[in-house]
């Protein structure tokens, strides 16, 4: 694989946009999707209770109790936010970026990007994140903080329960909280996305590089329209990293760089290639 040609177009690009999605959460090792051993380590005894088979499973899930679902997301917090330390595939990809500016466009909701250092002011995180918690019946709109809850919360588990005097109430109406995640009375978050359209703008007829990361052919959440900006920007490069499903539409084509290949392999790469 010849990445120098990617590389020369990462360095003269005026601005990075990164688009990520669950392969690039499937390389730090949470597989959303997955019934696997770091699941059953996890939450082998809510497998059992109630027959999840995957995280997403427990995340859509409606919860017998607020003390039942409160030990669900704090465990999952503690484990995937409150111990994570930047991956080397994070650490790659920023060293790619550099000092470029960059915008991070992703459907991952665990905070990898913030926590590895990208700038939180330029990450649209599109359906949320774990991080913060919205009151479930949306009364209002501020979202608060959860990393310190879940940590109470998960020292105060006890049988997959958390103690009721713990769970968190929406401080207006004094009804249930819930994770900041797509779903029903969902707050999207306005200003990130006001953000982007900003960047959009700045970079508008510049040489944009869009790094895709981890994302399926059939999404349509981001996929499609950093295809679409391609066409539209004249000097943009789109460049997608994806394992044995590397898609780029027709009228794109002789701009783009499809890179067939672990994430975490082709990005080690291609940093060596960029000399970073």
């Amino acid at each position: 694989m010849n990445l120098e040609p990617v590389a020369a177009k990462i360095k003269e690009a005026d601005a990075v946009l990164i688009g990520a999605s669950n392969g690039l959460s499937i390389t730090e090792g949470l597989h959303l999707f997955a019934d696997n051993a770091a699941f059953q380590a996890l939450f082998g005894d809510f497998r059992q209770k109630y027959g999840l088979r995957c995280i997403l499973q427990g995340a859509a899930a409606r919860w017998p109790s607020e003390e039942e679902k409160w030990a669900f997301w704090s465990r999952l917090i503690h484990h995937y936010c409150g111990t994570y330390q930047p991956t080397q595939v994070m650490k790659d990809l920023r060293a790619i970026v550099g000092g470029k500016d960059c915008f991070v466009l992703t459907s991952n909701g665990e905070g990898h990007f913030e926590m590895s250092g990208f700038d939180p002011e330029k990450i649209y995180e599109i359906e949320g994140n774990w991080l913060t918690m919205q009151c479930a019946a949306a009364c209002h709109d501020t979202l608060y903080p959860t990393l310190e809850l879940a940590e109470t919360l998960v020292s105060a588990e006890r049988d997959g329960r958390i103690p009721v005097e713990l769970v968190p109430r929406c401080p207006r109406c004094g009804g249930p909280m819930c994770i900041h995640m797509v779903g029903e009375n969902f707050l999207p978050d306005d200003d990130a996305r006001m953000r982007l359209e900003s960047f959009f703008s700045r970079y508008h007829g510049k040489k944009l590089l869009i790094l895709e990361l981890g994302i399926g052919w059939r999404n349509r959440l981001i996929k499609a329209p950093l295809m679409r900006l391609t066409a539209r920007e004249p000097q943009a490069t789109y460049v997608t990293i994806n394992l044995g499903e590397v898609y780029i539409a027709p009228d794109i084509q002789e701009k783009s760089f499809g890179l067939d290949g672990p994430l975490s392999e082709v990005l080690s790469a291609l940093r060596k290639a960029c000399g970073v």
